[in-house]
């Protein structure tokens, strides 16, 4: 990603292509369009929207400023500059500016109406010279301000400077607007406000920067298309920041807790009985705490069921990119999969699995996403559905990146305990020990649409020759319904994991709820979406008991124990001896948001459906088994549409399972793929590709 890189590392070609850069002769005005009520003021500057910190600003440098003192309440837009050489030239500034037009999409030359220019050289006599401020002039600013070290020199006279003490360690190069009193000048950090035109998101979020880790929601929707307005922070910022995640943009779903928000799980009801979160879940902090920016929240099936588009009734159900817009984005993690295919400016989105909810969601929406090994992540302060079924993933365009993500996001301090999942301590190496074998499970292969299946043989092919893998016909359901009764059944296993799941959410979540709801209104059951409406009205405790709960970890355990030392296993040579191929997907058909669109067999597909060869769905093995499970956007293949009546594409993706502790193998087998031009970088839009 471009915005790893700090503006010095590409500034020769910038100065190449940006010589000519004219001054602008005119800017556009500040104008207030709304104040928060969490202080942010919300401002047009050109024709783009943005959104100031007001309330707790990045820095403030004490100082006399009577002579220059703004009127209360108006802010000037602000550029920051930390110059590196000691003698500061006009040729320099010119190249700064050009690599931050450059590099950045909340920056714009509007941002030029002052200017702040920190020494950050080496040199005890920095110096500005001559054709730096002849530089500014021509810029025509408001006001110039230079940092008291370099040495003070005598202006043109059709410019002001104003000589300020360093700033603080917290101010960083880029655009801001000042506040400016007699005694201070306030540096308020800037987001830009983008539409979510996709609808993908619930709302839009930023750190408040009140030391307490708190942050505050965007108020702020574009009312003529009903869309929310998600701010994003400058890339500028991160430039000189050295963390992994400096920078990085990151969509949160909302089961997971953030300091100061509601955590919905996508129930308005559940929303007006709970707490707002007083600490934000150590997963999401990890990511905080790492330089990742915390963008919004978006859209899931509500408690985080595997609800279909047309059973959605709280929320709006969200849109995706893909071919002619009307195809289903899938669920729980639907808005994560969706918003990452559709914008540019998001990096990444973070989602949980149980049953299907972020390899689905990244199967339609034609994106990189992970159901990682059983306890790789903890879900403390996150909304359960089965506490020995869940797991946390990640969505992504970009190979490098995603593993990049995974590799500092995933560590050991993290994983979960072995009295939640149920399972043997979790061992993941950085293991680079392939698999030796592909089985192609033939219970879920081939795809349905031959020329998708075409596009996952030629993957095959090159996977095959790259790491000298043999491929085999796999049948995993008659190798399971063919051992010994020790061993548990699809049956015995489906019913586990309901069980698993069933007592979990209802605990945390539907009896809560239902208590709170009653108590408030008279004894009513609460208003939700059909999904966990009858399980929860008739949910009896008598049945789900805890020696239940018990009983089906312990077949759950023995399933996996089975299954890591007969099916997929690690050998001296690999981490996980082979890995399986299947289709999480809808075998490269559309499948549409509308139920009606998808009843027309050969055309398109429901999703969600086992096939007749299968003895579970296939969505279900890894949580059954603890395994890992992956999907990966391999290609794209056309289609009529059933909406435009025209040729579009849908994505193509297959599902890779390896043994439990093997992600970062896989992970680098994609690497490997990618740097082979096998795997590819994903588009956003309607065509992945």
């Amino acid at each position: 990603m471009g915005f790893l890189h700090p503006w010095s590392r590409s500034i020769a070609p910038l100065l190449c292509v940006c010589s000519g850069l004219a001054a602008p002769t005119k800017r556009a005005p500040w104008e207030h369009l709304q104040t928060t009520q969490y202080g942010g003021v919300a401002f047009g500057l050109g024709n783009q929207t943005y959104l100031a910190n007001a309330q707790h600003p990045k820095a403030v440098l004490g100082g006399n400023y009577s002579a220059i003192a703004s009127q209360q309440g108006t802010l000037l837009p602000l550029t920051v500059i930390f110059a590196e050489d000691d003698v500061v030239t006009g040729e320099y500034l010119q190249g700064v500016i050009a690599s931050y037009l450059h590099g950045d999409d909340v920056f714009s030359v509007n941002f030029l109406e002052s200017v702040y220019i920190v020494n950050n050289s080496t040199s005890r006599s920095p110096i500005f010279d001559a054709s730096a401020l002849a530089y500014l002039s021509g810029l025509t600013p408001k006001h110039v301000f230079l940092d008291t070290r370099f040495a003070r020199s005598q202006p043109s006279s059709d410019i002001v400077v104003t000589y300020v003490a360093a700033p603080s360690s917290n101010l960083t190069a880029g655009p801001y607007v000042a506040s400016i009193s007699e005694t201070s000048i306030a540096f308020n950090t800037v987001y830009r406000l983008y539409r979510d035109s996709y609808r993908d998101f619930l709302y839009g979020t930023y750190d408040s920067n009140d030391g307490e880790g708190t942050f505050n929601p965007v108020e702020m929707f574009q009312p003529r298309f009903w869309d929310p307005m998600i701010p994003v922070p400058s890339r500028i910022y991160s430039w000189s920041d050295p963390r992994p995640f400096a920078g990085y943009r990151v969509a949160i779903k909302d089961l997971f807790d953030m300091k100061g928000l509601i955590t919905s799980g996508g129930s308005q009801a559940w929303a007006e009985v709970v707490e707002i979160a007083n600490e934000t879940a150590p997963s999401v902090q990890r990511i905080v705490n790492l330089g990742g920016v915390l963008v919004g929240k978006y859209k899931l099936a509500q408690f985080a069921s595997g609800a279909d588009p047309w059973d959605w009734q709280d929320e709006h159900y969200p849109f995706n990119p893909r071919g002619d817009g009307w195809l289903t984005c899938s669920a729980s993690s639907s808005g994560g999969g969706c918003s990452v295919a559709a914008y540019d400016w998001l990096d990444f989105a973070i989602g949980s699995d149980t049953g299907s909810s972020m390899r689905r969601p990244a199967a339609v929406s034609g994106t990189y996403g992970n159901r990682p090994s059983q306890g790789m992540m903890s879900l403390e302060r996150v909304m359960p559905l089965g506490a020995a079924t869940d797991t946390a993933g990640v969505f992504s365009r970009n190979v490098h990146d995603w593993v990049h993500f995974a590799k500092n996001w995933y560590i050991p301090e993290l994983c979960q305990n072995s009295s939640i999942t149920g399972l043997s301590p979790l061992e993941a190496p950085d293991s680079y020990g392939f698999p030796k074998r592909v089985l192609y499970l033939t219970d879920y292969l081939p795809l349905r649409n031959p020329a998708a299946e075409e596009v996952l043989q030629t993957l095959i092919r090159n996977m095959t020759a790259i790491f000298g893998m043999t491929v085999e016909n796999f049948n995993l359901t008659a190798v399971v319904g063919n051992t010994t009764d020790e061993v548990p059944k699809y049956g015995a296993l489906s019913d586990a994991t309901s069980v698993l799941d069933t007592i979990t959410q209802y605990n945390a979540v539907g009896k809560p709820l239902m208590t709170a709801w009653s108590e408030l209104y008279d004894g009513r059951f609460p208003p939700i979406d059909p999904a966990r409406r009858l399980q929860w009205d008739n949910y009896s405790e008598a049945f789900f008991t805890d020696s239940l709960y018990n009983q089906s970890l312990a077949v759950k355990r023995l399933a996996v124990d089975w299954f890591e030392s007969e099916i997929l296993y690690s050998t001296p040579e690999s981490c996980s001896e082979s890995i399986m191929l299947w289709d999480i997907g809808t075998g490269g058909l559309p499948s549409y948001r509308e139920e009606s669109l998808n009843r027309n067999p050969g055309k398109a597909a429901f999703l969600a459906v086992t096939p007749p060869t299968a003895g579970i769905n296939g969505a279900s093995l890894c949580p059954i088994y603890g395994c890992v499970d992956m999907t990966i956007p391999i290609g794209q293949v056309p289609y009529v549409s059933n909406v435009t009546f025209v040729e579009e594409m849908v994505p193509v993706t297959v599902s890779v399972i390896a043994k439990r502790g093997c992600d970062f193998m896989l992970w680098n087998m994609w690497e490997r793929l990618a740097d082979e031009g096998v795997l590819k970088t994903i588009k956003t839009g309607r065509t992945a590709f």
